[in-house]
């Protein structure tokens, strides 16, 4: 095992060459924390014995960090069962301006975040913690209206979409200010997916319009507390990638997919700009064999070495469904050892 130094993620934020390299992932699966942590119990997510899980895992693995998620903030929906597939407009709760002035808006600055300082306060010598948000802006207000629901109420009654976005985006506001009092914090994840395979969920002149407004006070946000801010966003987000690195400011990208766009070409067209966050696709991980997975991974860091702004992990995350063998050929990569079992 080799000890932390969240310094060399930091100059990866920064766009430059780390000292070795450099681990990035946003979340694996709790089979994988369990194995790798010796966790025999089962932690309730998102509780300070999960954390303390996952920081295990990760610290053993190779990582600089851990993840945790700031506190219980979130926007309460309607229940649907849990199924491989559903609608979109399943959760839906506002419709109209009555739906929307009867909502039982959740206040961030309630909540109790101290579990982020003692988390961070069990970290071993070098290592951060790396806070993460409830999903996001756009995530939310879809969960809230349905993404039907939403396309209709900007069609339909544009300020209403307007408020609803306000409601929700000062709202993550207002949960990273909180986070950034914390001690520890080295950076933080503002994760909200914009995009589908082929475009972004809403047209660009609208996503500047309601969502990326909010990202930018997201981002200063996170800079004002001394942080560097990553953005994990699935989906293609050619069309917006300026606005991502110009207008928000966000030091990292993190969320890749072959099909999309290859991490490798990303990285030629945009490492100079930002700093690319893992992009080993998933499925490709799933698919390949240990020994092209570790090659690809290998190849991707001698791609980057010396001119940094890259850390090496998944295009999205590690489920279940990702061989462990698979995924330790890709951080072995980086490591040059795979973490044996307590």
């Amino acid at each position: 095992m080799r000890s932390p130094n969240f310094d060399n993620l930091l100059k990866v934020l920064r766009r430059e060459a780390p000292d070795r390299p450099t681990l990035f992932e946003f979340f694996l699966n709790q089979p994988l924390y369990k194995k790798v942590s010796g966790n025999t119990a089962n932690p309730d997510w998102g509780r300070l014995d999960w954390a303390r899980m996952v920081a295990t895992a990760n610290i053993r693995i190779g990582y600089d960090y851990s993840v945790m998620l700031g506190s219980t903030f979130g926007f309460p929906v309607k229940p649907v069962e849990s199924q491989a597939s559903r609608s979109m407009d399943a959760t839906a709760v506002i419709f109209d301006r009555a739906s929307f002035d009867a909502y039982n808006w959740p206040d961030p600055s309630a909540l109790d975040y101290s579990n982020l300082t003692t988390m961070a306060s069990e970290l071993p010598t070098g290592a951060k913690l790396i806070v993460w948000g409830p999903g996001g802006v756009l995530e939310n207000v879809m969960q809230l209206t349905g993404y039907e629901g939403l396309c209709y109420l900007i069609a339909d009654d544009p300020q209403l979409a307007e408020d609803i976005f306000t409601a929700v985006g000062s709202r993550f506001v207002g949960y990273y200010k909180m986070c950034a009092r914390q001690k520890g914090i080295g950076a933080m994840i503002s994760n909200d997916d914009w995009g589908f395979k082929s475009q972004t969920m809403l047209r660009p002149a609208l996503m500047r319009k309601y969502v990326f407004p909010w990202h930018k006070s997201i981002v200063e946000t996170i800079h004002a507390a001394g942080c560097p801010a990553i953005l994990h966003s699935c989906g293609n987000l050619e069309s917006v990638m300026d606005d991502i690195i110009d207008d928000m400011k966000y030091d990292g990208k993190h969320s890749y997919e072959d099909t999309i766009c290859p991490v490798e070409q990303m990285y030629e067209k945009y490492s100079r700009r930002i700093a690319i966050m893992g992009g080993i696709d998933v499925d490709f991980v799933c698919r390949s064999t240990p020994e092209e997975v570790h090659a690809r991974s290998k190849a991707m860091l001698e791609r980057s070495a010396t001119r940094g702004g890259y850390a090496l992990g998944t295009g999205n995350s590690v489920p279940a469904y990702v061989p462990d063998d698979n995924y330790f050929a890709m951080t072995s990569a980086a490591t040059g050892f795979i973490p044996s079992e307590p």
